[in-house]
C-alpha cells in the first residue's frame, strides 16, 4: 500500500474494508449499524473466543504477527491492537454484506410474487 507506512497497513486495511462495506448501510440499509444490541451479540462471542485462541497461539510460539506492520500496541498476552480490530471488522463487513443478500433477495421475492408482477 504505496503511501502507508509499514506499521499503519494493517490498520488502513481495516478501515479500507468498513468504506468498502458502508455504502451497503447507506444504500441497501442492511440495518447493521442501526441494530447495536444485536451488533454487540454477534460481535461479543467472536472476540472472546477467537481472542483467546490467539492470545493461546502466541504464548505456545504457534503464532506471531511481522513487527513491521503492526503499530507495536498490545493487549496483555501480546495480541496486536491489529488483530482485535480485525475481529471487530470483519465480522461487520460480513454482517453487512449477508443482511445486504438478505434484503436484496426479500425484495426481489416480494416483486415477482405480488399481484402488479403477476398481471405484467
Amino acid at each position: 500500500m504505496s503511501g502507508v507506512p509499514d506499521e499503519l497497513q494493517y490498520l488502513a486495511l481495516m478501515v479500507g474494508c468498513l468504506l468498502v462495506t458502508l455504502p451497503l448501510e447507506l444504500v441497501f440499509g442492511a440495518r447493521v449499524w442501526r441494530q447495536p444490541l444485536r451488533l454487540a451479540l454477534a460481535l461479543v462471542p467472536t472476540l472472546v473466543i477467537f481472542i483467546i485462541w490467539d492470545m493461546v497461539a502466541i504464548a505456545r510460539d504457534q503464532w506471531s504477527f511481522n513487527e513491521r506492520y503492526v503499530t507495536g500496541l498490545r493487549l496483555p498476552g501480546g495480541l496486536p491492537i491489529e488483530e482485535v480490530v480485525f475481529f471487530v471488522v470483519i465480522p461487520i463487513c460480513g454482517l453487512l454484506t449477508l443482511e445486504t443478500v438478505r434484503r436484496v433477495l426479500h425484495d426481489d421475492r416480494a416483486r415477482s410474487t405480488s399481484p402488479a408482477a403477476a398481471d405484467a
